[in-house]
């Protein structure tokens, strides 16, 4: 069920290197998402763009009502985001779409996140480890400073994430891929392999985590980011390739087994 609620922004502030975290009462949403959907939004100041946004429920608070969601500052709409404050009001629909489907009774699970695909990810770190899954977290971005999901994915595991930054001022030096490669060859070799493989960022590292956890035998999510109109699967503008023909991101997706994405 969706629900259309006028939200009070409560907190608005950057969280490091152009990514900012938002603090929205809404409390319908906050009380229904689960991992993976997606709230679609009206940003006020912006009547003149027609389109709503699509965000991650990066963290859903059932109690306070609340949710969080993550952006990154790419153009006009997220930089007007910025000026936002506490008290503006933004309308939201949600939440939206396919979450994750992890196997029932997942034991093992590698989830991998890209940038701001960390938000996403990270309700499926808290539910996975809810019910008592082992849980292996790789986190990838461009700097230390753009780690901004690190401490909470630390908080929810109970350990630090796997990191790499492209710059190496953190973690490993590089794109995360190789650690991906690495968790999967070490748990295959200690006779405990992943049954489940996550990903969520830019579609090159999707596509190459669905190739490793494909060659692995492991069955394997991603979460496409479309471009979307309607949001609730009437207007066909955020179409995704799969080998089951063409389906929509807003409401088939944004959650697809990777082995039925036509990459």
């Amino acid at each position: 069920m969706l629900y259309n609620e006028k939200a009070p922004i409560l907190f608005n502030e950057e969280a490091g290197a152009g990514i900012w975290i938002m603090t929205l009462e809404a409390p319908e949403i906050a009380a229904h998402a689960l991992p993976g959907q997606f709230v679609h939004t009206r940003i006020p100041g912006m009547e003149g763009h027609i389109l709503r946004r699509p965000f991650g429920v990066y963290e859903a608070y059932p109690e306070e009502g609340t949710i969080d969601i993550m952006y990154q500052v790419l153009g006009f709409g997220t930089e007007h985001m910025t000026t936002l404050e506490p008290g503006d009001e933004v309308e939201v629909i949600g939440p939206v779409g396919r979450g994750w489907q992890p196997p029932q009774g997942c034991r093992k699970a590698l989830l991998v996140a890209g940038g701001v695909g960390s938000a996403p990810i990270h309700p499926l770190v808290c539910q996975l480890k809810a019910q008592g899954a082992d849980v292996t977290a790789i986190l990838g971005a461009q700097t230390e400073e753009a780690l901004v999901a690190r401490r909470r994915f630390g908080r929810a595991l109970g350990c630090e994430p796997l990191c790499s930054t492209d710059d190496g001022s953190f973690g490993r030096a590089g794109f995360c891929t190789p650690l991906v490669q690495e968790a999967l060859d070490e748990a295959a070799a200690a006779g405990e392999p992943f049954d489940y493989v996550a990903c969520c960022g830019p579609e090159p590292l999707m596509k190459i985590v669905a190739r490793m956890a494909a060659d692995a035998g492991v069955f394997c999510e991603v979460s496409l980011e479309k471009r979307m109109a309607c949001g609730v699967g009437a207007c066909l503008s955020c179409v995704v390739d799969t080998v089951n023909g063409k389906k929509r991101a807003c409401v088939d997706g944004p959650v697809f087994p990777a082995t039925e994405v036509v990459w």
